[in-house]
């Protein structure tokens, strides 16, 4: 991306609490990058064709995938959002994580990283939410989203705060003299974003070429103190809803990057030269493999779905088809750890019939209960979480 250095010095703090050979003035030279709307990008062919390529894929999964597997549109959210985290180093186990989740909805605690990686799927509902209803999106929708993605974290402090000083990635703690990337001084960044979002509610680049610009600028802005990574992803998501390229079904593209990070962070370095045709070429291939991981996700899932039937129909005593347990297995996919209120809010029937047809599906052998207490009780969909785990590890289903 076009942009120049500035030279700046870092003065001379004799009360800084650090090794001496950090208190010492130096200099650094923070990147501010040319305003982002309205740029004329031009692609080689080949790049053209990686973009193609991506956009006919995000395509087709919207359109094979139907509104009958609308329930695994929340799934993929899912899974992108919790591998945004691993990006950033928030590791969490499958199941710990859902069942996190069904304690939390049922008001029990979870433990600080489920909350975290928690936070960071609202904030990506969040995302996807105001990006479909906004006319115009602006820097108050990103400050909200990152406000969402940062509520629990341990640096919550920072949570939807622009920030008023000097950061920088890499090199020492105490100042910015040899990081490796240092962003745009922070009386920059106010500009810098108003032009993004311009960027944003632009649509004269095509949907993906403009998602990966707009992602690669702000994490190049880095605007908060932290969260940025977690939030410029979302946006990613939120250009791909505004222009409709994913109107349901949203690729799991953190999932891709999560597993060749040191690829990613160099994309973004190429962008911070003059190699941005390199990262939207590589953007582009891993939108297309993460496209291509969620359409075989999404029919392992639906294959799921139809052995579920099976064995809700060979049970004994199994339900009329207009049975609440027929409503769930619609819905279950999106609630890999089940409890009666989610149940009850996704299919709207009656907390009676739903506590009935719970029991059902545990007589089928589709539903697991998750410990002896009647108190706050949560059920583990059979095989869920499996295809779940593979998806959010970036492997494709083998059946």
């Amino acid at each position: 991306m076009p942009g120049h250095h500035l030279h700046c010095i870092w003065q001379y703090d004799p009360t800084l609490h650090a090794p001496p050979r950090y208190k010492r003035s130096c200099g650094y030279d923070p990147f501010i990058p040319d305003p982002l709307a309205g740029i004329n990008v031009t692609l080689e062919a080949s790049v053209m064709g990686a973009v193609s390529e991506a956009e006919r894929a995000i395509g087709a999964l919207n359109t094979k995938a139907g509104p009958a597997l609308s329930p695994l549109a929340r799934l993929l959210l899912r899974t992108e959002s919790i591998a945004s985290s691993k990006v950033e180093g928030l590791q969490i186990g499958v199941r710990e994580l859902a069942r996190a989740e069904a304690r939390s909805a049922t008001g029990s605690l979870a433990s600080p990283t489920a909350r975290e990686v928690l936070s960071n799927i609202n904030a990506m509902d969040l995302a996807v939410a105001a990006a479909a209803r906004a006319e115009h999106f602006g820097v108050p929708d990103i400050v909200a989203i990152h406000a969402q993605m940062m509520a629990h974290s341990p640096n919550a402090a920072v949570a939807g705060v622009i920030r008023t000083q000097q950061n920088w990635i890499g090199g020492n703690n105490y100042n910015p003299c040899g990081a490796d990337f240092v962003p745009p001084p922070p009386d920059e960044v106010p500009r810098l974003l108003a032009d993004l979002c311009e960027a944003i509610n632009d649509d004269r680049l095509p949907p993906l070429v403009q998602a990966a610009l707009v992602h690669a600028q702000f994490e190049t802005i880095h605007p908060f103190a932290d969260g940025n990574g977690r939030t410029g992803r979302a946006l990613v998501q939120v250009i791909f809803k505004r222009r409709q390229l994913a109107p349901d079904y949203l690729p799991p593209i953190s999932v891709v990057l999560a597993t060749a990070r040191e690829q990613y962070i160099a994309g973004l370095t190429k962008f911070r030269g003059q190699e941005v045709a390199a990262w939207v070429e590589q953007f582009a291939q891993a939108t297309a493999r993460a496209t291509g991981l969620a359409h075989a996700c999404l029919m392992a899932v639906r294959a799921l779905q139809e052995q579920w039937r099976e064995q809700l129909a060979a049970s004994s005593g199994a339900p009329r088809r207009d049975a609440a347990a027929w409503a769930i297995l619609d819905v279950l996919p999106a609630y890999p750890v089940l409890t009666a209120p989610a149940a009850t809010g996704a299919t709207q029937r009656a907390t009676r019939s739903i506590y009935d047809a719970i029991e059902q599906l545990v007589a089928a052998g589709v539903l697991t209960p998750l410990g002896a207490s009647r108190r706050n009780r949560a059920w583990e969909a059979e095989g869920l979480l499996d295809l779940i785990g593979g998806l959010e590890s970036g492997v494709m289903p083998t059946s």
